[in-house]
This record gives C-alpha cells, structure tokens and sequence, in this order.
C-alpha cells in the first residue's frame, strides 16, 4: 500500500445549507410563513463527506471551490474544527458560495431549492497532483458540478488511478446538465465503489429493482455498487458477492447528508481493512445516526459512538 498524507481526499462541492423544518404552506399574512425551527448547517456533498471522515479517524483533505464571503468562511471555520485538511480549497471574488434552502417534513425527507451558484463547475483536473498524497479520493457527487462535465470526469479518475488511488463516487440527479450514463461511460471501469440511491440509481439504469439496477453500472465497469434504499435498507453488489441490510429502526429528524455520511463510513471501515461486510454494516449505522439531528453533521459524533450504536463498542 502506497504511503500517503491522506487516508482519504474528498473533492466536489460545497454549500451552505439554511434548513427550514416543519414549514407551513399557509400563509399567515399577505407574505408571511411559519416554520418549526430554521437553522445555518455547512453542506454538501464533499464537505459533509469530510467531515464525517474526519470526525471517524481518518486523515481526511478537501478539494473544493468556495465563494470569497461569510457563507464560505463558514464552511472554512467547519472544516478546521472538524480536522479537515483545507489547503485545497479553492476561495474566488467571482463566484458566490452556493447556499441551498432546505424544506425539511416531520418524517425526516426533504426537499431543496438550488441556485445558479451550484452551476460553477471548478476545475479539479487542474489540481490532481494533490492525488499522489491520497490512499483514495471520493467524488461528490457525479452528474452535478463540477462532476457533470464527462472530460473533467474522466481526467480526474484517470488521475487517481495514475496515483493507485481508490475511487470512491457518490451520484446524484442532474440538475443544470443532463447526463446520463452513456456519456461518462469511459470513465466508470476506473472507479471501484458507486453509491447511488434508490430514486438515482433507477434514473440512470431505467431498472426498477435493486439488483438490475447494480447490474446495469457493472455491466458498464464499476467494480462495486452499492445503492442506498432508505427505510428499506442498502445493497451492495459486484461480480461475485450480494450483501443486503435492513434499515436501522431510528427516529429520523432529517434525512440530510445522510448518504455522504454513510459513503464516509464505508469508506472508513474499508480504509481500515475490514471486508464489504463489515464496511457496509458500519455505513448503515453512520447514515443512520446522521439522520437523528438537523443537518449533515451532527448526529455523527465519532467512530465510538458508532460502534456503541452497533453493539461492538468494549
């Protein structure tokens, strides 16, 4: 195994989330609403990804673009305190950091509302040397900036795989520009661990069942699919082994970042050296926990706290 300064080196983007819970559609004056609670929470997929990381052991990095404002300095500030390396954040006068609005439901599932700001698609070919430093990298998220360009996808698992790393990718819908999976086809044979959910993994297959829709992804190349099914649990499938998990019976407060914080779990555990198994059973608690608090990250706490939850804590 190569030596690195990194365990792991997240690159994609980052936001700020203002998440409103409990909002009530009516209205209570000409222009006026109600909400149960609202609340400023750091976000997206690389930063809530890192954080995690971080916050389970790992040697953790970014790479990212932020605006040069108050929202940025405050996804900085996050990032620090949480023991995230930033000296790949990229700070720009040009472009605003993106903050999205999040309408939260009592169940846990949300909605969002995004801007033009999460259409600046930054260019992380530019700064793959920083790869030679990383065990592995993790993409967040394909199919929105700055991954929904196919050459900048391509140049970038190229990279990786040009530095031995792993190539850990995280999906989501295509908002600004659509692509589907035709179009970075060249690019999925170098990434060896996809983790699409339910809704995304069904969009881009065309299948409705979990076990096509894996297949579809590794008929095209990735080595490892893992779909995320929510209330019913997570697969994970490759060309000779088929793990499901049932959901954790957990009181959800909002759903927010909880697959980034079950990708940092995976990929923690495996980082480790434990087996797809044992990853995966860590992952379904860390995306678990996640959903117990506002936000993306605080729920989970700490490797600790995780094994506890699971039972395995001495």
């Amino acid at each position: 195994m190569k030596q690195a300064n990194y365990d792991i080196l997240y690159i994609g983007m980052a936001l700020v989330d203002s998440i409103i819970k409990g909002f009530d559609p009516i209205p209570v004056s000409a222009s006026g609403y109600r909400a149960v609670s609202g609340s400023l929470n750091v976000g997206g997929e690389a930063v809530n990804g890192a954080i995690a990381a971080a916050k389970l052991g790992l040697s953790t990095g970014i790479l990212c673009a932020l605006g040069q404002d108050a929202a940025g300095d405050m996804v900085v500030n996050a990032l620090e305190q949480n023991g995230v390396d930033v000296q790949y954040v990229i700070r720009s006068r040009e472009h605003p950091t993106p903050v999205t609005t999040m309408f939260v439901r009592e169940d846990g599932t949300r909605r969002s509302v995004t801007n033009q700001a999460h259409a600046y698609n930054f260019h992380p070919e530019q700064y793959t040397d920083c790869f030679a430093s990383a065990q592995a990298i993790s993409i967040g998220s394909l199919f929105r900036a700055p991954f929904d360009d196919p050459e900048i996808i391509y140049r970038v698992v190229t990279a990786a795989k040009q530095h031995s790393a792993i190539v850990f990718a995280d999906t989501k819908l295509p908002n600004f520009r659509k692509l589907a999976l035709a179009d970075i086809r060249e690019a999925l044979p170098l990434i060896d661990y996809i983790f699409p959910n339910e809704d995304e993994a069904g969009y881009f297959s065309g299948r409705d069942d979990p076990d096509g829709m894996a297949d579809v992804f590794l008929d095209l190349g990735v080595k490892n699919v893992i779909i995320k099914l929510g209330a019913k649990g997570c697969v994970l499938k490759n060309a000779g082994e088929r793990i499901h998990l049932d959901a954790h019976d957990i009181n959800a407060v909002d759903a927010t970042g909880a697959g980034d914080n079950f990708g940092a779990g995976f990929a923690s555990e495996l980082l480790r050296g434990g087996n797809h198994a044992s990853a995966l059973r860590f992952a379904n608690a860390c995306g678990a926990i996640c959903t117990s608090a506002v936000g993306a990250s605080d729920g989970l706490k700490s490797r600790d706290q995780v094994l506890k939850y699971l039972g395995l804590s001495r």
